[in-house]
């Protein structure tokens, strides 16, 4: 998933599952199994993503950086956070970020000085949500088993529930692909078809990519 010569252009993740499903959204919608024009970078978390930020886009080399992030419950204050610490690199030049999310995601030029950025908040720029409220939305809306699965992880008597009410939609998407005929990861479930890459949020999230890493293609 990581091409490790690939330094000059990066995407940085908050974690294994984005890379996985990033990596496996771009490689179905692509057709094909190369290597990415990108490489992915599991960052570990959302904290040590946002405090590597400085650090990432004054590297050696570096042309292009994309960061990837959960909005979770509030949106504002993510976005707020990662843009200041952007805002700080661009301090002598002319140009003022947006204080909100722009819907099909910020790419700010390169400049002589520095790389081209950009940044996308999951799960699309507007609500609160993390990668699998994006997942979600490729799961096909004539799916039957969707709703009793939505319903199964609602029914779970709260002293027996595991996780908290935030991570509601993320057990709803694991229960779902556990009922598979072959249980898999959300990336490889992207290339086994049992989720629809072909939606809206996919080809927007993509088409951000593409205008990121390939703005000639």
């Amino acid at each position: 998933m990581s091409n490790k010569e690939n330094t000059r252009h990066v995407l940085l993740v908050e974690g294994q599952n984005d890379q996985h499903v990033i990596s496996h959204l771009w490689r179905s919608r692509n057709a094909y199994d190369g290597d990415l024009p990108f490489d992915i970078i599991d960052k570990e978390g959302y904290t040590k993503l946002r405090d590597s930020i400085p650090v990432e886009i004054n590297a050696p080399g570096r042309k292009v950086i994309g960061i990837v992030i959960d909005a979770n419950d509030d949106a504002s204050t993510r976005w707020n956070a990662v843009i200041q610490k952007i805002q700080k690199n661009l301090a002598t030049e002319e140009i003022k970020l947006p204080q909100s999310p722009e819907k099909t995601g910020l790419i700010v030029p390169e400049t002589l000085r520095r790389p081209r950025i950009g940044v996308w908040l999951m799960p699309n720029n507007e609500h609160p949500g993390e990668l699998e409220n994006f997942v979600a939305e490729m799961i096909p809306g004539n799916d039957p088993v969707w709703p009793l699965s939505k319903d199964y992880i609602e029914n779970i008597p709260e002293q027996h529930r595991k996780f908290t009410e935030k991570k509601k939609p993320r057990a709803k998407v694991h229960a779902w692909l556990a009922t598979r005929e072959e249980p898999r990861r959300m990336g490889v479930a992207i290339r086994a078809g049992d989720l629809d890459a072909t939606g809206p949020l996919c080809t927007a999230f993509l088409t951000w990519l593409r205008r990121l890493f390939a703005p000639s293609s």
